[in-house]
Parts: C-alpha cells; structure tokens; sequence
C-alpha cells in the first residue's frame, strides 16, 4: 500500500515539475514578448481503481512495478494554446528541456477517424528528491481552444451515451472537428497577419 502511494506521489511530483516549467514560460512569454503561446494549463493523476482496472485489461499483475513500468498515462497534463503554431511552438520548449520525448502521436497532422485533433507526447521527467532522481512518465496533451472544446463536447457526449457515440452523432461529430479545424486555420490566418515582417 505504501509503495502504491509512493508511485502516486512521484508522479505527482513530476506533474508539479511540468507544471512550474509551464508557468514560468507562459509567464516569461507575458512580460517579454507581444503573445503567450499558453491559454491554459491543467493536469490530473489517474486513480488507483483507474489503474488497476487497465493493468487488468492488459493482462499485467495489478503492481506498483507493473504500473510503472507499462502505463504511461498515470500523471497527465494538458495545455490548451490559442494557436496551431503555439501547439509546436511549446513542444519545441519541451524538447530544449531536461526531459525526454519518449513518443510523439501527432492527432493534429493525422486526425483520427472521428475527427479528434491533439499532439499526444509521452515524456520522462526528471524528478530530484533528496537522495536521487527518478524518471518519469508524463503524458502531455497539447491543443488549441478549438481542439479542445470539440473534445470536451464528444467526451461528455460519448459518457452520457455509455460509452460509444450513438451511430448518428458520429457524421455530425466528424462535421463538427472539421468545422474546429477549419476555425483554427482561419484564426491562425489572422495571427500570421498581425506578426511583423521578417527581415
């Protein structure tokens, strides 16, 4: 039991790593430059019944180690950016940092079926207690406030329907990701627009 805790509080610390980095860049890009690439910031840490129910879908003993070792998404942070180019603009930050990208799954480039858009990273963040430091896993969600209001909607549809999106929702759904899409590429239009000239 203590051990399960212990697992739970690492990866606590590890969201409170990333979430400071997040705050001071977001804070550093407010005072320094004319845009923050940072709408918003928010973070969870899966629950134990949570975790334990996927080990047991994988097929994994219901372990501390085994937790570890095979989910990735026990911490996870997500930051919502006004813009496309903000979604990369804060990856590449991630990347300059003392953390390593363990996987990139780019939703945006190649949206799933449904529509859904988001670059998905798995990142190792480097935890300094006392005596060591431990690496761990965090996933990261990146997306704009477009992405992430469809994706609210069709979460909160798709719970209310126990789980699967009723067969005709789904075209509508699609519809409506590529109406979100459609709204970020003409708002980054007109964020390009406002940039200076690059000499």
């Amino acid at each position: 039991m203590r051990r399960a805790g212990y697992l739970l509080l690492l990866h606590k610390f590890a969201v409170d790593e990333m979430m400071t980095k997040m705050r001071i860049w977001s804070e550093e890009f407010d005072h320094a430059h004319e845009h923050d690439p940072i709408e918003h910031i928010t973070s969870r840490i899966k629950r134990p019944a949570a975790i334990a129910a996927k080990l047991h879908r994988r097929g994994h003993p219901i372990t501390p180690d085994a937790a570890r070792e095979h989910l990735d998404d026990i911490a996870g942070v997500r930051v919502v950016c006004p813009f496309i180019s903000d979604v990369y603009l804060v990856h590449d930050l991630l990347r300059q940092h003392d953390m390593e990208t363990v996987l990139v799954k780019d939703y945006i480039a190649e949206p799933k079926p449904n529509g859904y858009r988001s670059l998905h990273l798995i990142m190792r963040v480097p935890v300094h207690l006392s005596d060591r430091t431990e690496p761990v896993t965090v996933e990261v969600q990146l997306r704009t406030i477009a992405m992430d209001f469809w994706a609210a909607v069709e979460h909160e549809l798709t719970y209310k329907s126990g789980g699967a999106v009723p067969q005709d929702f789904a075209g509508e759904l699609t519809a409506a990701a590529e109406a979100a899409a459609d709204l970020d590429a003409r708002m980054q239009s007109l964020h390009d627009r406002t940039l200076p000239p690059r000499r």
